[in-house]
């Protein structure tokens, strides 16, 4: 069986990729994931992922949003630029947003307000949302729930937290996105008994490159990098702690997330003009 893996987080903007980026995106499909939805963390770079989206046309899509370390440099006029790029058929969902009360690159009112301008652009372009929290989890999920009846879906990406913020998204019924940091034994372990909790129609799988290079590789890159080829080891990570053979979670986790991105009948198109 060709396992078919979506990466849900792709920084392909990012300069780590500068020299190979093309040949990153190749070795991808290589590997099995056909498809990768590139992260937009700014107006600048939400413009930049688009137009690697179309470049890799049938493998990338991308997002939209201003991530909230960059909430402080927010004004009407990047809203308005941020709403224009969802009209695009490549951008399918809004993001990255959130909240990080971690770092506090922007003062936690801003990140707030801006947190919910994306929401609400959100809920008026119909589109998912792709979030980031970190160390907020009750605020975050505060922020939502005033939302949640009106937002078509959400990911709480890179999820790295504990069993009650867990629940917490559950219940908000958030999808969950699980990085390389499941393969961290110093660090990600108390993600391994969490997996079996959360639904199969909930779960979807990332590497966040070229950050959170899973450890778990038997031969790791010298330069420390990670991308999306790897992301089979994360998907073998959560099989061994749910009991799952890795086709399953391969098989699920990849329904799950065309849906989430509303890539289904998508990819029923272009397969069919494979197959011509």
């Amino acid at each position: 069986m060709t396992l078919q893996l979506v990466d849900i987080g792709v920084n392909l903007s990012d300069k780590a990729f500068d020299k190979d980026r093309d040949e990153v995106v190749s070795r991808a499909v290589e590997h099995g994931v056909t498809t990768m939805i590139l992260t937009g963390t700014s107006l600048a770079e939400s413009q930049e992922v688009l137009g690697l989206a179309r470049t890799h046309a049938g493998h990338c899509f991308c997002t939209a949003g201003i991530h909230p370390h960059g909430a402080k440099d927010a004004n009407v006029q990047a809203f308005n630029e941020l709403k224009s790029l969802f009209n695009e058929p490549e951008v399918v969902a809004v993001g990255e947003t959130g909240l990080d009360f971690n770092r506090d690159f922007s003062p936690r009112p801003v990140q707030e307000k801006v947190f919910e301008r994306q929401l609400e652009l959100a809920i008026e372009s119909g589109l998912p949302l792709f979030c980031h929290e970190r160390d907020a989890s009750e605020r975050f999920a505060e922020i939502i729930r005033s939302y949640r009846d009106q937002i078509n879906k959400l990911v709480v990406h890179c999820f790295t937290a504990d069993k009650k913020a867990l629940y917490r998204y559950l219940d908000l019924d958030c999808h969950i996105g699980i990085t390389g940091w499941i393969c961290d034994e110093r660090r990600g372990t108390h993600l391994h008994p969490l997996m079996k909790d959360i639904p199969a129609n909930r779960l979807m799988v990332e590497t966040d490159s070229p950050w959170l290079l899973p450890r778990s590789l038997v031969k790791k890159p010298k330069n420390r990098r990670n991308q999306p080829a790897f992301l089979l080891e994360v998907v073998q990570m959560i099989a061994t702690h749910t009991g799952q053979s890795l086709e399953q979670v391969a098989r699920q986790t990849r329904e799950t997330s065309l849906e989430f991105f509303n890539l289904t009948a998508r990819h029923h198109d272009l397969q069919g003009q494979d197959g011509q």
